[in-house]
């Protein structure tokens, strides 16, 4: 998790539902409801256009921590649509709002609404261990797997440990950035290093549990991971600018911005690489999506209405387990699909951050949907350990009151 992000992150809540028993009379009606009963909305007064303007300003081929900013301020408070830099630093074409990206991580949203829809639809118990589903696939034994839920594999503790990949650096990524992965390799490589710790101990946020999801969703399904994705969600929400790309296509489909990652010469200074084209194939499920900030923001809203994931079902991807981060030590942030995030001046927010090299993207909100945020910020460090600066602002921002 990056520092910055920490920092901005307070003790997990958790949140839980009770059902009572079945009755055969009528219940009495309910108590008129009086002002005081109904939660005002977090957020009264429309977004600071001002200071959203000052968060984007300077973006551009010049500044060192991104060429472009797409940033999409909505809700019932109001809205604000703004954007900076340019798509292209060779050209120097401007950029433009609907521009496509790589949406990185934003990806497990979309893969944990399909699993809930489907748990909502009776066809997954979200209790039930994984390899009940997939036999095989997470061997028993002395150094073998305990049952692995479903839930677990949703809200990262599963204790299935990451694969190996070409390394951490951006030199060695960025040399087999044109690899075509098989998930399936990838699970049978995480798998074989046997678990991590015991299934609901910890929270260890890893691409690797989504991997296994979407195994999960072509096993439930009968079909391709993409076309569930696309017949559940993206064609009824008309999202036409969103796609996940085929296993050997390294293209963004469509106008996009280009990506930079900056490196340093050897002579001092920087350069900016493009890294616009890369297979992403090893993200698969976990962060494979490029979608547009139009797409994202009408997903956001979709979903949290309750509008993608019956409501019952959605509860479960703002409830985050009563369990340590693995690396950290801290509470546990993430939940299925999202993460519960603490403002410095206590709002609680919900959403998903993604980074892919050259990409940086949020999608989120207040619950009640008087704030939404989705940005896209085509970062020239995605992968640092400190939170983007101009991400920072534009959250710092859209989410001041």
């Amino acid at each position: 998790m990056k520092v910055r992000t920490r920092a901005l992150i307070a003790t997990a809540l958790v949140l839980g539902i009770a059902a009572g028993p079945a009755v055969a009379h009528a219940a009495p009606a309910p108590a008129p409801m009086s002002a005081r009963d109904v939660d005002p909305p977090v957020y009264t007064t429309a977004p600071d256009a001002a200071a959203l303007r000052r968060a984007i300003a300077g973006v551009g081929p010049g500044n060192g921590d991104a060429t472009a900013a797409l940033v999409r301020v909505g809700g019932t408070s109001g809205r604000w649509v703004g954007s900076s830099g340019v798509a292209d630093v060779r050209t120097g074409r401007k950029a433009f709002d609907d521009a496509r990206f790589r949406a990185g991580s934003v990806t497990k949203t979309f893969t944990a609404a399909v699993v809930l829809q489907l748990a909502a639809e009776g066809r997954v118990d979200l209790d039930r261990p994984v390899q009940q589903y997939l036999p095989g696939l997470l061997p028993s034994g002395p150094k073998g797997f305990e049952p692995v839920s479903v839930r677990q594999l949703l809200n990262y503790t599963s204790g299935i440990q990451p694969a190996e990949g070409p390394g951490d650096s951006f030199e060695a990524q960025y040399a087999h950035r044109f690899d075509v992965v098989d998930p399936h390799a990838l699970i049978a490589e995480a798998v074989a290093k046997g678990p991590e710790f015991k299934p609901g101990e910890k929270q260890h946020y890893l691409n690797i549990d989504y991997t296994v999801l979407a195994v999960l969703i072509e096993k439930l399904t009968g079909t391709t991971y993409e076309q569930a994705l696309s017949e559940r969600i993206l064609k009824p929400l008309g999202l036409h600018h969103t796609s996940v790309p085929g296993r050997g296509e390294n293209r963004i489909p469509g106008p996009h911005h280009h990506g930079y990652q900056a490196v340093d010469k050897p002579g001092g200074g920087s350069a900016l690489v493009d890294v616009t084209d890369w297979n992403s194939s090893s993200n698969w499920a976990a962060g494979d999506l490029i979608s547009t900030t139009a797409d994202l923001e009408r997903f956001t809203q979709a979903l949290f209405a309750g509008r993608v994931v019956p409501k019952a079902q959605l509860e479960e991807m703002f409830t985050v387990p009563a369990v340590k981060d693995f690396d950290s030590g801290e509470d546990a942030v993430q939940t299925a699909g999202m993460k519960r995030f603490v403002l410095p001046d206590g709002t609680v927010v919900y959403g998903k951050t993604g980074s892919r090299y050259g990409y940086s993207t949020v999608i989120g909100g207040a619950r009640d949907l008087s704030r939404t945020l989705v940005y896209s910020v085509n970062s020239t460090d995605a992968k640092g350990q400190d939170m983007n600066k101009v991400a920072y602002g534009i959250v710092m921002a859209a989410f001041a009151r």
